[in-house]
């Protein structure tokens, strides 16, 4: 949301390497490759280093919760392929879009689906997220204040740093000593 209230274009990006590592998924479920995300040490150190990331993204927008959000001609543009990258990365090592893709995998292998319309309905529906979410927030930027915008940080930075929690605490719970 952040992105979007900034720069229409930086949120798609965002959005773009997020459909892109659904594509990596989607394509590892037609190889039959995905069985490999669910070994036990395989997930474990996904949700390891998904908790750090996690964690991590929630203190940089902790960190920047007293920051006024700045239209896309006043506040420093990060580089395209750097937002691509931080969606592409934390869709692909979020143990839940692995379990969503091992869910999705389990249907289309038990349906007598056509996989290339499956695929681009699923695409389909994907693209269409990520370019009609970010669109409506940059729209509607004009009617988020500061204050808002203040508590908006600090309620996505507490629910990350809970998802961070909670995937180190189910973790250490899971492990054998």
């Amino acid at each position: 949301m952040n992105e979007a209230i900034k720069e229409y274009k930086s949120a798609v990006m965002i959005g773009l390497g997020a459909m892109s590592s659904d594509v990596i998924y989607l394509f590892l479920i037609m190889l039959g490759l995905v069985a490999f995300f669910n070994q036990y040490y395989v997930l474990n150190s996904l949700s390891f280093f998904g908790a750090i990331f996690l964690i991590y993204l929630a203190y940089a927008i902790f960190k920047s919760r007293n920051e006024r959000q700045k239209t896309s001609s006043i506040y420093k543009k990060s580089s395209y392929s750097k937002l691509y990258i931080k969606g592409l990365t934390l869709t692909f090592v979020n143990p839940y879009s692995i379990g969503f893709w091992l869910s999705v995998s389990g249907f289309v292998a038990s349906k007598e689906l056509e996989m290339f319309v499956t695929l681009f309905g699923m695409l389909s529906a994907i693209a269409l997220w990520i370019i009609i979410m970010p669109y409506l927030v940059h729209k509607s930027k004009h009617r988020i204040s500061s204050r808002v915008s203040y508590w908006i940080n600090i309620v996505s930075a507490v629910i990350l740093l809970g998802f961070g929690l909670t995937m180190f605490l189910n973790l250490f719970s899971q492990m054998e000593f």
